[in-house]
């Protein structure tokens, strides 16, 4: 099960930034994040059983609004 802190550390990780610089509303493809590292993430989260959708979350532009899908992938589970 991923966390809202493990989430925002591995999208730390991939923009090479310290985690506590991301906030939940920054906008991550401002910051250099893009489709292929996001497709990296997206699959490591469902290997730890995240119910996530590659096109929400790239239509998505903030950790918080992927953690709100998240938390909605847990609602309808």
């Amino acid at each position: 099960m991923i966390t809202f802190e493990q989430m925002r550390a591995d999208v730390a990780a991939a923009l090479d930034i310290a985690p506590e610089a991301l906030g939940p509303e920054d906008n991550l493809y401002d910051l250099g994040l893009d489709s292929m590292r996001l497709m990296g993430l997206v699959m490591e989260w469902q290997e730890k059983g995240a119910e996530l959708d590659f096109g929400l979350l790239m239509e998505s532009q903030t950790i918080g609004a992927w953690w709100d899908a998240v938390e909605a992938g847990r609602a309808g589970a």
